[in-house]
């Protein structure tokens, strides 16, 4: 049997191995983008400047052209700009004007805030509407459980928020947009009930595979033989000590597995709700080409959905001792 302190080991490794998929990936993604801006109909010294941009002398243009690198081929603006990368240094944003790593440190927390919270609610909410589906299975309350999974698993997220809007905001005043009144500065207070609504439309765009998903481990626990020669404890003692554990399990590897959902779904409600993460970064970096800080936020939700993954995986493989680090 393997120990404890062996499958730390393995988990480890499981980590490694996954890490060094991950990086290559990674700078192969930011590669893509930067091979897209070399053919993309953008202008991003008309970004730079701004509006002094059709008063430049053409002669002074394609003089910072040069000087900011772009009229360098693609090939070599991305090796300058991943070999930085590494370093720490992403490079400047031309639509901030300043440091592309203080645009990310500004928005990443929200961005957490936001995903962190959406996905504690759903989680919550599977939980108790999975141990009630499984509590009374194939009655009416588990019918229900499964009509909410399916009918959320059938509307698009931006429908759930401007539905959302319609029913809470309009006519009850609710905030949908950024994180203060205007003209006000952000507080913990304001920042909490503004983050009330998309993290409620996210929690609801999650539950469908996470509710199901857990609703199906349950039953298929339920009627495991460890559970059914526990029976004579009780229905619900049984359902909570037993089944519950071994269904936790399978689900903690969905959770990993659909990480990459959460962050698109984040960014769209981000952009629905104005929230101040990199949602809005991201459309306005592809928009004004802005490719250092696209290259960026890729980078940073391509490493985030392997390490989700990596991470669910070697706690399933700790917790579990039937399973092995293949």
């Amino acid at each position: 049997m393997t120990t404890h302190s062996s499958r730390w080991a393995l988990a480890g490794k499981l980590v490694l191995r996954r890490l060094l998929v991950a990086l290559p990936v990674t700078a192969g993604l930011t590669a893509v983008v930067f091979a897209l801006a070399s053919i993309a109909p953008f202008n991003p010294l008309a970004t730079y400047l701004g509006s002094s941009y059709a008063h430049t002398d053409p002669e002074l243009r394609e003089q910072l052209r040069d000087e900011l690198g772009f009229n360098k081929p693609w090939l070599q603006v991305w090796t300058h700009w991943i070999t930085h990368a590494i370093r720490g240094d992403f490079g400047i944003s031309i639509t901030a004007s300043r440091p592309v790593g203080q645009v990310l440190l500004e928005r990443i927390p929200y961005t957490l805030l936001l995903t962190g919270t959406g996905l504690i609610l759903a989680i919550l909410l599977s939980l108790i509407l999975a141990l009630a589906a499984a509590c009374y299975r194939n009655q009416l309350i588990d019918r229900l459980v499964q009509a909410i999974g399916q009918l959320a698993q059938s509307v698009p997220v931006f429908v759930l928020a401007l539905v959302a809007i319609a029913v809470f905001a309009l006519p009850l005043g609710w905030p949908t947009s950024g994180v203060a009144a205007a003209g006000m500065t952000p507080t913990p207070a304001s920042i909490l009930s503004h983050l009330f609504l998309p993290a409620v439309i996210l929690a609801i765009s999650l539950l469908p595979w996470l509710l199901l998903n857990l609703r199906t481990s349950l039953l298929e626990a339920v009627d495991s033989d460890s559970v059914l020669a526990a029976r004579g404890r009780g229905a619900k003692q049984v359902l909570l000590a037993e089944a519950l554990p071994q269904a936790l399990l399978p689900f903690i590897t969905v959770i990993g597995a659909r990480l990459g959902e959460l962050i698109t779904g984040a960014l769209l409600i981000e952009t629905i709700f104005s929230w101040p993460g990199i949602a809005s970064a991201v459309v306005g970096s592809a928009i004004a080409g802005d490719f250092a800080l696209l290259a960026a936020v890729t980078a940073c939700s391509a490493l985030a959905v392997f390490a989700g993954n990596a991470l669910a995986d070697a706690a399933y493989l700790l917790a579990d001792a039937r399973v092995n680090n293949d």
